[in-house]
């Protein structure tokens, strides 16, 4: 969109709010964007099967788009429903997950596909509420789930339509809250095509990256993301490939490979035994469950 559009879009908002007109122009230019400039090759919006969906939405989470381009098509392939991911051995669905990272996401998908094999004979609920009691499934991520896969009029906000809503109508505003978005986003949802409108709002907010300062520091929810190097979510991965490319190991050893302190890599250790990616044998070394 013109710098003149938004601008006057943010004019006519702080005049009489969300109006009729308002939302109607707002939505034709959200959608003429998407027609001619978005993303419309991603593999995952070329299929509408739940299953799909929700490997879809867990792996974008917390990983790039480019990343998820990769590795997604490899994964459906090796784990293609929710029955084979059910069954899948650990060490084969964490070695299929290498280089996704947040590898914690890989055993909540397996744990969410056996709970849709036994308690909802392999049928992906639509409901938002009952998705949101699956593992690694939270309020926003069963709102798209129920979005793209069902297309759903269900109302909530990501990183990205968080980026358009501030540009487009908070441009004074130092602080802006979900609270403040969410009416909006009501407001403006498409009848009858929620899936494309959402596809439209993410791709104009990922657009919105590179073409303007980040609106999305001025959103209360705004976290910035920690550094990785020498983080001990760099440990845990590391730990995580020694473990999956050999032998049991003990915890010394494993340190040193890692290259980090005993206690700290003692630590983790404990702790990833605990979320259920190691066993510590008798004899104590450490071993993918």
């Amino acid at each position: 969109m013109s710098p003149r559009l938004v601008s006057e879009f943010r004019s006519r908002f702080a005049a009489s709010g969300m109006t009729e007109d308002l939302i109607r122009d707002f939505q034709n230019e959200v959608m003429e964007f998407y027609e001619t400039k978005g993303r419309h090759d991603m593999e995952w919006r070329l299929r509408f099967d739940p299953y799909r969906i929700v490997v879809s939405e867990v792996m974008l989470q917390q990983t790039q788009v480019p990343r998820v381009a990769v590795m997604y098509p490899v994964f459906i392939e090796k784990f293609p429903d929710f029955a084979s991911l059910a069954a899948a051995p650990q060490a084969e669905l964490l070695a299929a997950w290498q280089g996704m990272g947040y590898n914690r996401r890989a055993l909540n998908l397996q744990k969410l596909a056996v709970r849709v094999q036994e308690e909802f004979g392999g049928i992906l609920p639509e409901d938002p509420k009952t998705l949101a009691t699956l593992p690694g499934i939270g309020p926003a991520t069963s709102c798209s789930i129920a979005a793209f896969a069902f297309n759903r009029p269900v109302v909530f906000i990501e990183t990205n339509i968080r980026r358009v809503f501030i540009h487009y109508f908070f441009s004074d505003t130092a602080v802006v809250d979900d609270r403040d978005l969410f009416p909006l986003v009501e407001a403006c949802l498409l009848p009858g095509r929620t899936r494309e409108w959402y596809w439209a709002l993410m791709d104009l907010g990922t657009a919105l990256k590179t073409s303007v300062p980040n609106p999305n520091r001025r959103s209360r929810q705004y976290v910035k993301q920690s550094t990785f190097d020498g983080s001990d979510r760099q440990i845990r991965g590391a730990l995580l490939r020694l473990l999956l490319n050999g032998d049991a190991e003990d915890a010394e050893t494993l340190a040193k490979a890692a290259g980090a302190s005993h206690d700290r890599v003692s630590r983790i250790l404990e702790e990833m035994c605990r979320e259920g990616f190691f066993v510590q044998e008798e004899g104590g070394a450490y071993r993918i469950r």
